[in-house]
């Protein structure tokens, strides 16, 4: 009998299998429509081509096109049948990487002599559908690295060459889809024929590994699908999105600008964003008041020697802005707020009977952005955080990292954002980019994925993505138009209380050192603010809403009553504006409906009788006269409750 290996499946069932079985085998042994539809498998936490031996027991996840890392496989599949139809079409071009990413793929390629631009993409389109048709399996072929570097020196390819170098002997794996061979680890789908629908985006500017010195490739992005009608259905949302871009929204709603003169990625909050920004701070405020947490206030800059502490400097160093030096010290532009938390802490003798203590602060960072990666309020120079540290004994952790999580979650709940969470854990291949010791970096992960696990999070482990000094939980929400974002974060630090040297006095009257929690949970004001606008395509709640009632008076004579009911329902806080312009009412109620306000009151003879107002609901219209009184009272309401516009 051969040798047997325990294949565990998602649902915790466990089944024998013989050793060497491959991914579509398992997958045919479940349903012969689950094989046809599998592009690949994750076994434990490695993505594996379907025909793949597996050697070993595992937890397996049969990937298909609804899944992550099946989006992933195809993607991946994708990029090789781009540069294949590429290297049809320009015989000359050479091939540096070609990876998936969120939404599709990209491949950076250097045409030599030759120029593409976007007119030729079509073209190319049409190659890759030809390609695809042929059904060609990918091969996956081990080879030396003797073998790797000869082949692409005869191909004098400088940028395969240049990976090879960093690759150990015995790891190096090429694949070949029809004419096309390619460097890679996989992981692909069975064959091209799946690929139905292409649409290559853009094209864009890429420097090899990044330096500037190097020549410049051909970025030509692109994304693919196993139905047509996906691809159209993501055409569709791609429009949609335009109409909802933050930089489009935000200009023709007043909430904020970018100006040269200020500098390039330093968004001026005016006054109807500042307003916006500010109901979300109170919003949030008010919460951290119930649940226990005393607010600060640190400066902008900060002394170097208090960045080379953390490890912020030089961990990361390309994105500061440089050192400014007064006098002998030397200063940055605050690049995170957690040392200056940090140091509050550690001011005076801390008793455990203070713990836990919780330091929040609306706090004001700068990072050093290279200007073609600057977009509007998303990717930014200047940014303000709602950071909060949460200082805490050991045996207190979970049940902080529970409520830290349960405002995160009360966050997203509020703006109705679905959320998935990620376990962002450290790489145990590459340990010299963390800090710490080992030993409590599986304390720390062990930790959180309790919680996670304890509060039924929807959660899937990174591996790799951790922060330099701990394992965090990352939030990624979907917006209204089904895009996905990563936004607030919990992290654990056993890390920075060594390197300030936190204490606190226990119970046994000896030093102990607390452990530390890092919680955002919008992230930065300018990034939540952006993904906000884009969710609500500008339409915001009633309680965030900038102006959220416009009075208009059918004629001068009824301006009284209009301002008698705007001095009224600011009484009670309701931010109004009375339009008295000398405009016919028709174009009064449209400019109302562009600029996006919730509700308009029209007022005249018979209202100001009646001591009643016809209201008009943004993109619902006429929805009745009430009393006055009772208007106010159901508005109040709806903002007190937080409700959402109506879909």
């Amino acid at each position: 009998m051969p040798e047997q290996i325990t294949i565990t499946f998602p649902d915790g069932t466990e089944k024998k299998f013989p050793k060497g079985i491959t991914g579509r085998e398992i997958a045919e042994s479940i349903s012969m429509g689950l094989a046809r539809e599998a592009l690949s498998i994750t076994l434990d936490e490695e993505i594996m081509d379907l025909s793949r031996p597996i050697e070993e027991s595992g937890t397996i996840t049969i990937n298909t096109w609804d899944s992550d890392d099946g989006k992933y496989t195809f993607w991946h599949s994708s990029a090789h049948v781009l540069a294949e139809a590429v290297q049809e079409l320009y015989p000359q071009a050479k091939f540096g990487i070609g990876p998936p990413i969120e939404n599709g793929f990209y491949y950076d390629i250097d045409f030599g002599d030759q120029t593409v631009s976007q007119n030729d993409l079509d073209e190319i389109e049409d190659k890759i559908i030809e390609l695809a048709r042929n059904k060609n399996e990918f091969e996956r072929k081990p080879v030396s690295r003797k073998e790797a570097l000869d082949f692409y020196k005869k191909r004098d390819n400088e940028y395969k060459i240049d990976l090879i170098e960093d690759l150990e002997d015995g790891t190096i794996t090429f694949y070949r889809q029809g004419s096309f061979t390619d460097l890679c680890r996989g992981p692909h789908i069975p064959h091209t024929g799946r690929i139905k629908a292409v649409k290559l985006t853009s094209l864009a500017g890429a420097y090899w590994r990044g330096d500037v010195d190097s020549k410049q490739l051909t970025r030509i992005y692109g994304i693919t699908f196993p139905k047509q009608k996906l691809l159209s259905q993501y055409i569709k949302q791609v429009e949609e999105a335009k109409k909802r871009d933050h930089r489009k929204l935000g200009k023709e709603l007043d909430l904020y600008m970018m100006d040269s003169m200020v500098g390039q990625g330093l968004p001026v909050w005016k006054p109807k964003g500042t307003v916006l920004r500010r109901a979300l701070e109170g919003f949030l405020k008010e919460e951290l008041l119930k649940r226990g947490y005393q607010e600060v206030i640190t400066p902008h800059i900060g002394n170097i020697e208090l960045y080379k502490t953390s490890g912020h400097y030089p961990y990361y160093k390309e994105s500061q802005f440089a050192p400014i030096k007064v006098d002998e010290e030397e200063y940055l532009l605050k690049p995170m707020n957690c040392p200056h938390h940090h140091r509050i802490y550690s001011s005076k003798l801390r008793s455990y009977r203070d713990l836990p203590i919780r330091l929040a602060e609306f706090g004001s960072v700068y990072r050093y952005e290279q200007s073609g990666e600057l977009s509007g309020l998303s990717r930014v120079r200047g940014f303000t955080q709602d950071d909060a540290h949460i200082y805490c004994m050991e045996e207190q952790l979970k049940e902080e990292l529970e409520n830290a999580i349960d405002l995160t979650q009360l966050v997203f709940k509020t703006f109705e954002m679905p959320v998935k969470t990620r376990l962002s854990f450290r790489d145990p291949e590459d340990t010299e980019k963390y800090a710490g010791d080992a030993s409590s970096w599986d304390k720390a992960e062990r930790q959180i994925q309790e919680v996670a696990d304890k509060m039924g999070l929807d959660y899937f482990i990174g591996r790799g993505e951790a922060s330099f000094y701990g394992p965090k939980l990352d939030f990624i929400i979907k917006d209204a138009i089904g895009r996905k974002w990563q936004l607030g974060t919990v992290q654990v630090d056993y890390v920075m209380p060594e390197r300030f040297d936190l204490t606190y006095v226990g119970s046994d009257n000896e030093k102990h050192r607390p452990v530390i929690i890092h919680r955002a949970p919008f992230g930065s004001m300018e990034r939540f603010v952006s993904i906000l606008i884009e969710h609500f395509a500008g339409d915001f709640p009633v309680w965030l809403a900038p102006v959220q009632v416009q009075i208009i008076p059918i004629a001068d004579e009824f301006n009284d009553y209009a301002h008698k009911c705007a001095a009224e329902l600011k009484q009670h806080d309701v931010r109004t504006e009375v339009d008295t312009r000398s405009e016919q009412i028709g174009g009064k109620i449209r400019d109302a409906e562009t600029s996006k306000i919730p509700y308009m009151l029209i007022v005249g003879s018979d209202e100001e009788s009646s001591g009643t107002v016809s209201v008009r609901r943004h993109k619902k219209g006429d929805i009745g006269t009430f009393d006055f009184s009772e208007f106010i009272s159901n508005l109040t309401a709806e903002i007190a409750n937080k409700e959402l516009p109506p879909h």
